[in-house]
């Protein structure tokens, strides 16, 4: 990990925005976690993607993560990207999405929790939306470039 961007052959301006989760305490628990280098994955669902009408992340891929006031606090780097059903979602992943799960059963619970929360609902357009063992769900692993927070912009 560095904390120096100036290293990148690109401004941070053209570096794609990464948004965990909503504004609010969530997206400050998961960006911290980035910060801290306890979160290392995390999930998406390929119709979020697609209702977005965005490709899929791919290796190599960098972003910029911003938190809850929408300031960039770190680059990030794409590792590995998988898609699987929701039921093939394995314990390494969880673990390292650095939320605290212990177990691939309190993930899926945590997170159908927030798939189903009325903000995703309106996001993507579907009241009724609810996943199931077959979404499919894209696992994606990632390494901190650099940490914004101090950084001279």
């Amino acid at each position: 990990m560095t904390s120096d961007s100036a290293s990148a052959p690109f401004g941070l301006d053209a570096l794609p925005r990464a948004e965990f989760a909503f504004p609010g305490p969530l997206r400050d628990r998961l960006v911290a976690a980035i910060l801290d280098g306890s979160k290392t994955s995390t999930t998406g669902l390929v119709v979020e993607y697609e209702q977005d009408g965005e490709p899929l992340p791919e290796v190599g891929q960098r972003s910029v993560v911003v938190d809850s006031d929408d300031r960039p606090v770190a680059v990030v780097e794409v590792t590995e990207v998988r898609v699987v059903p929701l039921a093939r979602v394995d314990l390494a992943h969880a673990v390292d999405e650095g939320e605290g799960y212990t177990g691939v059963a309190a993930w899926r619970a945590g997170h159908e929790r927030f798939w189903h929360s009325a903000e995703m609902r309106a996001a993507l357009g579907d009241t009724g939306f609810a996943v199931d063992d077959e979404t499919q769900a894209v696992l994606e692993r990632f390494r901190l470039v650099a940490d914004l927070r101090h950084a001279d912009r």
